[in-house]
């Protein structure tokens, strides 16, 4: 039995008693109010005296029971007499609000009211209760230490036996928690909704960007530097490389970045980063980097996580034109259970915390909701994806972002990412000097402007290269060419036969032969097509020529497996 139904029941058996008297009524034992004595004949009260007494017992057990379930009833309940003066308050309604039951006697529910509410939404309400009708609704009431709380609450009059209006009973639930979930949830709803959009364009603009960023690193590596189109090919290539920035910011944002973790100490990469920062921030804006002692390692892609401090830092700086503070501070941290409760999709443990704050005019709620989608006007220019990508960057290192804010207090972001104790061994990468070979590699791609680009860098670099427009092509070409195929260069997504199909017969075909993949697709989209997930065998698109012959050479010289 709910607890409405268990005090509607009550107040059923008590009605048209005065409120008062009512919770009097709950006390087992009481004695029978003084009355008119009963004109019963002697035999009958005889017959009769063994009855009475044990009726009235049950009854008084009865009472004792609903007063019992009344006052430890999870939700707030409140009795109020019609001239809306609160007559009773159980003890749920002492611990939701902060009021003890002395301090709210006598007193209207208005003492509750946040101001979040129009004055017509308590009108619409008292006509609904005067009418004698049930009013059902939520509204956000403020404690008495003046935080805010959302309560959903049923209000029903009560009549006594003429069917008059003599109290108001509301059984009121306290919702705060279950609406920030709710909400919470929204939000990762909506924020892996445009996720999915933003990393489905990845593919062909990767493509497009490959070929435009590398015929440009040519064309400034072959024309004068003292003619003209040296110059205009400079500016393509720039224009290219901030193309290919803002498709690495919407695969960071999207989780489909390819990252490159190991273990690293937060305090060393902001040693690293902070002339950077400095720099970026430029003299108004004064940094303050507080490290902690004895700090723990995370596991996470240092350039990204660099990226995402130098986004952090070109926000503050927009919000503070006039100058201002911003202050980096890291902590370890233990999360517990409560706190990732109150967080929806966190785990507790042991986290590593870098907190930035400024001192800027900080956000209202509704700017922090939408402060992390693409192109969100909640940093003041709305123009680029920097917070989104440091959203995505943080999540796709298993971490998590908080944000606290409130207009004119500044802003702070909480970075958690995960402590660990394990070692990473590091790439060393390939010196400039030793990029070039001599070896055979097959190239499959189906875009013909990157294929024709590979082609063209790698045979640069002394390689002999053979290409392939799609994969049954490259598997002729593997099955017929007479002399040894060192590395197979494929694309993921083929025509005809995909690249891990191809990179598979190439095993059987050529044991000896080494496999590396390029794509321009998003990394998850590339692991369910079956890459393997180590080190030296992905390129991701787009690259540049120096990018490919670097990684051609690393996966040549990577020593073999056992």
């Amino acid at each position: 039995m709910t607890a409405t139904a268990i005090l509607l029941l009550f107040l059923g058996l008590a009605a048209g008693a005065a409120a008062g008297v009512l919770w009097a009524s709950f006390a087992p034992g009481r004695k029978r109010p003084p009355g008119k004595a009963r004109d019963a004949s002697p035999a009958v009260e005889e017959e009769g005296a063994g009855r009475e007494p044990a009726e009235r017992q049950a009854a008084d057990e009865e009472r004792a029971r609903l007063a019992m379930a009344v006052e430890q009833a999870g939700e707030a309940i409140v009795i109020a007499d019609t001239d809306g003066s609160i007559r009773y308050v159980n003890p749920a309604f002492e611990r939701i609000t902060g009021y003890r039951r002395e301090e709210v006697l006598g007193k209207n529910p208005r003492i509750l009211k946040s101001g979040r509410q129009p004055d017509a939404f308590y009108r619409e309400m008292w006509e609904t209760l005067s009418d004698g009708r049930t009013w059902r609704g939520s509204f956000v009431n403020r404690r008495k230490d003046g935080t805010l709380f959302e309560e959903e609450a049923v209000i029903s009059p009560v009549r006594d036996s003429a069917g008059s209006i003599v109290n108001y009973v509301a059984v009121k639930s306290d919702v705060t928690e279950e609406r920030r979930r709710e909400e919470q949830l929204r939000h990762a709803q909506r924020m892996e909704a445009v996720a999915k959009l933003a990393g489905g364009v990845a593919h062909d603009f990767n493509n497009l960007l490959t070929a435009v960023i590398g015929y440009a690193d040519l064309l400034v590596l072959q024309l004068p530097e003292t003619g003209p189109h040296h110059r205009h090919a400079e500016e393509i290539k720039r224009a290219g490389t901030r193309a290919a920035e803002l498709t690495r910011q919407l695969l960071a944002f999207s989780r489909q970045q390819v990252l490159r973790p190991r273990e690293l100490s937060m305090n060393d990469l902001l040693g690293g980063v902070e002339s950077t920062l400095r720099k970026r921030l430029g003299s108004p804006i004064a940094l303050s980097i507080l490290r902690a002692d004895d700090l723990g390692k995370v596991h996470a892609d240092p350039a990204q996580i660099e990226q995402a401090l130098i986004h952090l830092a070109a926000r503050a700086k927009e919000v503070m034109p006039g100058g201002g503070k911003l202050v980096i501070e890291t902590a370890n941290v233990d999360l517990d259970d409560a706190y990732a409760q109150r967080h929806l999709f966190m785990r507790a443990g042991a986290y590593v915390m870098m907190a930035v704050t400024d001192t800027g005019p900080g956000m209202d709620a509704e700017a922090k909701a939408r402060l992390f989608e693409p192109f969100s006007a909640s940093t003041g220019s709305g123009k680029g994806l920097g917070l989104s990508s440091v959203y995505g960057i943080v999540k796709q290192s298993d971490g998590y972002i908080q944000v606290q804010s409130e207009p004119g207090g500044g802003t702070t972001f909480q970075i958690f990412l995960p402590r660990v104790d394990r070692a990473a061994a590091g790439v060393r990468p390939v010196p400039l000097e030793r990029l070039r070979g001599s070896e055979t590699v097959l190239v499959v791609e189906d875009e013909a402007l990157v294929l024709d680009l590979v082609r063209e860098v790698l045979t640069g670099y002394g390689y002999t290269v053979l290409a392939a427009a799609h994969g049954e092509e490259g598997l002729r070409v593997l099955s017929s060419h007479p002399g040894p195929i060192h590395l197979l260069l494929t694309d993921v997504v083929l025509p005809m036969m995909g690249g891990t199909d191809l990179a598979e017969r190439a095993a059987a075909l050529r044991p000896e032969t080494r496999i590396l993949f390029m794509s321009g697709h998003p990394e998850d989209t590339v692991i369910r097509h079956g890459v393997p997930g180590r080190p030296g065998e992905y390129l991701q698109k787009p690259f540049n020529p120096d990018a490919v012959a670097r990684k051609v050479r690393e996966t040549l010289d990577a020593p073999r497996a056992a």
